[in-house]
């Protein structure tokens, strides 16, 4: 795996600092208006970062995690993007104008955040993970 820089571990840690801490917040209704905004920005960084840390060998089943990765990377932003939505409703006044439409608004968006971030959170786990024993085992031989 390519490491990153001392600024981009920075902001990747950073990034999951702020993912978790406006994720917390916004669970627990504290401040929601500014903890979706920070988990937003926190899935950003840590999401960027994390898809610049690339894989240089020729491993297909750590490129085959690399590709799951992602998936859940942009599992993380779409989950703050929910939250934001959830929050501050932007999409809301254009579907919510007849009873069909609010019902599709609320199937699609109404705290469905937290689905996205846990499926998104299994696939991160289970692929740093698997990503790590392949690579150390890679080590080894």
């Amino acid at each position: 795996m390519r490491q990153l820089n001392k600024t981009e571990s920075i902001l990747y840690a950073l990034g999951g600092l702020l993912m978790a801490v406006g994720t917390g917040l916004y669970a627990f209704f504290i401040l929601q208006d500014v903890a979706c905004i920070v988990m937003l920005i926190g899935a950003i960084c840590f999401a960027t970062m994390q898809m610049r840390q690339q894989y240089l060998g020729t491993n297909l089943t750590i490129r085959r995690l690399r590709k799951i990765m992602v998936l859940a990377d942009i599992g993380f932003i779409l989950a703050g993007v929910f939250m934001v939505e959830d929050s501050y409703g932007f999409i809301k006044q254009y579907l919510a104008n007849s009873i069909g439409g609010y019902t599709i608004y609320v199937n699609i968006f109404y705290h469905n955040w937290v689905v996205i971030l846990l499926i998104a959170t299994a696939l991160e786990l289970y692929t740093i993970h698997r990503i790590d024993y392949l690579i150390g085992k890679e080590k080894q031989s």
